[in-house]
């Protein structure tokens, strides 16, 4: 798809300001003077000033563009820093709030053709992360379920054998590098999970069942209406609740096939919600009553067959990017297809932070 004249407009002003620098800053330099607070990568500029596939940058991103070229500091060693809003000259603070608006209005502009409302904290795709580290927490095979390789006193030990969700983990762990080449990226077990990796951005991968961080963080996360719980007529999974549709449950289908039970349709929930430890970061929950759910999850934002459009819906109903979905998956030959969020059908429930009512 190609990008809309307003996003190259964008793209083409942040490179011009990067080319007339005094300094003539290179992608690099501009990159470690935007890292004050929070780290930006180079691929990071790259992608804001690209003129075939550009990236629309956050709000508070363009303003330390406009901090930054509103005034001609440098530090110690000569190279140019930003400034506080507070340092600013009046001078400076009349270009400050001049150049500011005008790449805000220019990202809006992209935004508005692109199906967004307005600014937001929302970055152009859900799987691109401007700062790390990104940790995956990935459920853990009881010790009944794993093979005999999984066994660390076997010459043969494989650690990777421990984890349940693979097929979910394959996918999402190859298309985070690929999407954040320079971030730190890291995988866990939940028993190996430590502190510092609750703080930074999470993704979570599976149920209640076999990921006690899932568990901790669906009661953790109150204002979401949307529980997981175990029940004794499946053996396989825990199904879904949803307080806001009246606490309807929602539970996955089987057909019988030659006297074998099948399993044709799971549910996912995806969620993408501020990081409860703390709000700079996000927190993303892939979870499945069975693990084709998980790998739907994964996959409605990583599927080249439906990411565009999903990301579209999601950029247009959840401006902040912020949000919960329980999704259908349907399942053929054993194989998750990817939910397409355009077809009402798919979307079993909806909410956003703020919301009362529930959404079809």
């Amino acid at each position: 798809m190609a990008p809309s004249p307003e996003a190259v407009r964008l793209a083409r002003r942040l490179r011009g300001l990067r080319d007339s620098h005094d300094a003539g800053l290179t992608q690099s330099q501009l990159a470690k003077a935007l890292s004050r607070d929070t780290r930006v990568a180079i691929a990071t500029i790259s992608s804001w000033e690209s003129l075939t596939n550009p990236k629309l940058p956050p709000a508070e991103r363009l303003r330390s563009y406009a901090l930054f070229f509103c005034t001609d500091r440098t530090n110690r060693d000569g190279t140019p820093e930003v400034v506080s809003e507070r340092e600013l000259t009046l001078d400076e603070r009349e270009r400050f709030e001049e150049l500011n608006e005008e790449l805000i209005g220019l990202r809006d502009a992209a935004r508005s053709q692109s199906g967004g409302t307005g600014s937001s904290t929302r970055g152009a795709y859900s799987w691109e992360f401007e700062s790390g580290p990104i940790t995956i927490i990935c459920p853990e095979s009881p010790e009944g379920e794993r093979p005999a390789l999984a066994d660390e006193r076997d010459p043969n030990y494989t650690r990777m054998y421990r984890y349940a969700d693979l097929d979910a983990l394959i996918e999402l762990w190859g298309h985070l590098r690929a999407s954040n080449p320079e971030l730190q990226i890291s995988h866990r077990l939940p028993s190996e999970v430590k502190a510092d990796d609750m703080s930074g951005h999470l993704v979570v991968l599976g149920g209640i069942g076999w990921n006690h961080v899932t568990r901790r963080l669906l009661k953790t996360l109150r204002e979401m209406p949307i529980s997981q719980f175990e029940i004794s007529d499946l053996k396989t999974g825990e199904i879904f609740k949803a307080s806001g549709a009246g606490g309807k449950e929602f539970w996955p289908q089987f057909e019988d096939t030659d006297g074998v039970s099948e399993l044709v349709e799971d549910v996912a929930l995806l969620t993408r919600l501020r990081n409860p430890f703390n709000h700079s970061r996000t927190i993303t929950i892939c979870n499945g009553i069975h693990s084709r759910g998980v790998l739907g999850a994964v996959r409605t934002l990583t599927d080249v067959a439906v990411r565009e459009r999903n990301e579209a819906y999601l950029s247009r109903h959840f401006p902040d990017g912020l949000f919960a979905l329980l999704l259908r998956v349907p399942v053929v030959n054993g194989e998750a297809i990817s939910p397409d969020l355009e077809i009402p059908e798919n979307r079993l429930y909806q909410w956003e932070p703020g919301e009362t009512v529930s959404r079809p």
